[in-house]
Formats: structure tokens, C-alpha cells, sequence
């Protein structure tokens, strides 16, 4: 079993920045890609970001692009998310997930085996 705990949310202005974590416990050495769902009121959990184990190749939905950027620090168990000139489009909880698919970035919250239990943001126009 692997756990993971997000952390990081919270109330923000438009314009503002915030910065999420992923904390992985557990059998994390079977861990490859990690990846960030936001799943906002109404709407289905959309594919936000992702990153390989190795950290060297990332992908980010268009809808974040040049705004969010996924890192991860496998010392440390963790993945994050840097969040910049955040807008009410982004309010949502944001969920971290993990994924045994090696050959690409999954963008299907199927492919992923674990979830956080994920951790607010709202950002206020």
C-alpha cells in the first residue's frame, strides 16, 4: 500500500501563488509517475499535472501551462505543485495521485492506483 497526504492549500487572491505537497509513504519504491487531479464543484476531476519518476520529463494540461509547475524530490517522498498567478478558475480540491505506468504520463485518473485525500484551494477574485 502506498499513502499519500497533500498539503498546501488553502485561500488565495487572484494573481497569488501557492504551493502544494505530496507526501508518499509506504511501498513507494514500486512508485513511478506521480500526478496532480483537481476536481472543482460540478465539475469531473480533470488531469492537471504530471511527473516521471526520475523527475526529468513532465507534462502539464494546457489549462495550467505557464502557470502550475510539477517538481518532486525523491529524498524527501514528495511531489509538488507550484501554483503562480492562480485565478477563481482554479478553485477546486486538488488531489494527489500515484501511478505504476512507466512508459508515459498517464492524463487518465484510472491509470493512477493511488489518491490523497486531497486538499482545498479557493482563490478569491
Amino acid at each position: 500500500q502506498v499513502q499519500l497526504v497533500e498539503s498546501g492549500g488553502g485561500l488565495v487572491q487572484a494573481g497569488g501563488s501557492l504551493r502544494l505537497s505530496c507526501a508518499a509513504s509506504g511501498r513507494t519504491f514500486s512508485l513511478n509517475t506521480m500526478g496532480w487531479f483537481r476536481q472543482a464543484p460540478g465539475k469531473e476531476r480533470e488531469f492537471v499535472a504530471g511527473i516521471n519518476w526520475s523527475g526529468f520529463s513532465t507534462y502539464v494540461a494546457d489549462s495550467v501551462k505557464g502557470r502550475f509547475t510539477i517538481s518532486r524530490d525523491n529524498a524527501k517522498n514528495t511531489v509538488y505543485l507550484q501554483m503562480n498567478v492562480l485565478n477563481a478558475e482554479d478553485t477546486a480540491v486538488y488531489y494527489c495521485a500515484a501511478s505504476y505506468v512507466t512508459s508515459t504520463i498517464p492524463t487518465l485518473g484510472s491509470m493512477y492506483a493511488f489518491w490523497g485525500q486531497g486538499t482545498q484551494v479557493t482563490v478569491s477574485s
